[in-house]
């Protein structure tokens, strides 16, 4: 008799495990390496041009497979089909942003002989997490001369890192007894950077030592701060998880994971039928604003570019993308096993089981969702089955317990076909996430086979 229910099942039933954990090394050696959105970016730009890849906006661009930069932080590639754009594109999009610790504008300070920096965090973290950790300062400064700096310290097994202090639990009970929210407040995340104080006559000064250290290695000036870009993240690469190696831990998985394969699915492909672009996007942990974010209008300002160096005169941005279609390449949660209370079992994703199609995202009654039409479902649905890659259908938590938005309401108030999909992680936004490599390695599948497919709706 047949059987009509619906299960999804584990992943590593379907999979090669051996093609699995060789995608999982390519992966792990990106996610340690590459932390912020600039350093994505410059290797996303390197390596696409190494195959050939054209910048959009260099004179004399003719038309060929492009990447476009966008203000240093964001980065699209595309890839020619046999069909001409006007047509429509498949799209994934990806965030290459991740909850952080960014280092404020005018940051040092000294307090009882310890020099800190002044910090702001970025998107959404729990602050006490983040005490105690190694971390590792990455980013930009630009320098009075103009020069600009590009930093990086911590990383290295010789090199020094910053951590975050916290109370001793014999001192703190009134701290232990506050909301967890509370435990630590945002002005308290202030790592230290130095104690060797420099002599000064009658005084010393820790805080004149560090500038001192600065300027002598580096040429930075305390007002070079100003013009900086520099965060603190988690010092180190991603680590095997568990007697089977089946999972990675690692920080930024969220959303980094998505952006890898994404871009390996594209430059994996042969040339299809469609159109094929891979957007890769700053600020979505924070709403998604900027001229680096989603919200901005560089996708028409590149269709549009594109469009005049083809020689196309009568299509518009707005009607290829009318035509388009989009995975929303973001995470999901997968129901933990310590916390299944704020989960709803029968549509929560799980850990293992192949990347998660979620139908809609955002909080309480659907609030920021764009929630996909049925019909896409459908199609999605049946290219994955068609082409046997391991997914499920999933949501994020109860219903009145949570939620989250993703970069999809963005793309289909543009009027693209758009719906989310991406792996399950456990302790999502936490310093170190978890990842399963199945679910790494069916999202890498599941992005392959949609870019390359041919999706039509009827509308």
């Amino acid at each position: 008799m047949e059987n009509f229910e619906y299960k999804n099942k584990n992943a590593w039933s379907k999979l090669d495990r051996r093609e699995v954990m060789d995608f999982a090394e390519s992966y792990k050696q990106f996610i340690g390496a590459y932390k912020t959105e600039r350093e994505v970016v410059s290797f996303i730009r390197n390596e696409s041009e190494k195959m050939g890849y054209k910048n959009l906006f260099d004179e004399g661009y003719d038309g060929k497979d492009f990447f476009a930069v966008n203000d240093g932080k964001s980065i699209f590639i595309f890839k020619n089909g046999t069909e001409g754009i006007e047509k429509g594109i498949n799209i994934v999009v990806a965030h290459i942003d991740s909850p952080r610790i960014d280092i404020k504008q005018n940051p040092l300070y000294e307090k009882f002989d310890i020099a800190l920096l002044r910090t702001h965090y970025y998107g959404g973290i729990k602050k006490y997490q983040w005490a105690t950790l190694p971390l590792a300062l990455h980013g930009v400064l630009i320098l009075k001369n103009g020069e600009k700096l590009e930093f990086s310290m911590g990383e290295a097994p010789d090199e020094p890192v910053f951590v975050i202090s916290d109370l001793l639990p014999h001192l703190g009970r009134k701290q232990m007894a506050k909301p967890a929210k509370e435990v630590i407040e945002g002005e308290a995340l202030d790592p230290v950077v130095g104690s060797i104080p420099l002599k000064e006559k009658d005084k010393s000064s820790v805080k004149k030592a560090i500038l001192k250290v600065l300027y002598d290695q580096f040429g930075i000036t305390e007002e070079d701060f100003i013009s900086s870009e520099l965060t603190l993240v988690p010092a180190g690469g991603a680590r095997d998880v568990g007697f089977d190696r089946a999972a990675l831990t690692a920080y930024g998985h969220d959303d980094k994971i998505c952006a890898y394969t994404a871009f390996r699915a594209l430059i994996d492909s042969d040339v299809s039928e469609k159109p094929m672009l891979v957007m890769l996007m700053d600020k979505e942990e924070i709403g998604s604003d900027g001229i680096s974010g989603s919200q901005s209008d560089f996708l028409e300002y590149v269709i549009e570019s594109y469009l005049k160096a083809k020689g196309i005169n009568n299509v518009s941005a707005r009607e290829v993308l009318h035509k388009s279609f989009a995975l929303s390449a973001d995470v999901n949660a997968a129901i933990d096993p310590l916390y299944p209370d704020v989960f709803e079992e029968q549509n929560a994703a799980k850990f293992g089981h192949g990347i998660v199609v979620t139908k809609f995202t955002g909080s309480g009654g659907k609030y920021s969702s764009s929630d996909a039409s049925a019909e896409l479902v459908f199609a999605v649905r049946s290219l994955f089955n068609e082409k046997d890659v391991p997914w499920q259908i999933g949501e994020l938590g109860k219903v009145d317990v949570g939620g989250g938005g993703t970069i999809a309401k963005f793309l289909a108030k543009r009027g693209v076909e758009t719906i989310d999909a991406g792996p399950a992680l456990l302790s999502m936004h936490a310093p170190h996430e978890i990842a399963s490599k199945a679910d790494l390695y069916s999202s890498y599948l599941a992005y392959k086979v949609f870019l390359n497919s041919a999706l039509k709706l009827k509308r």
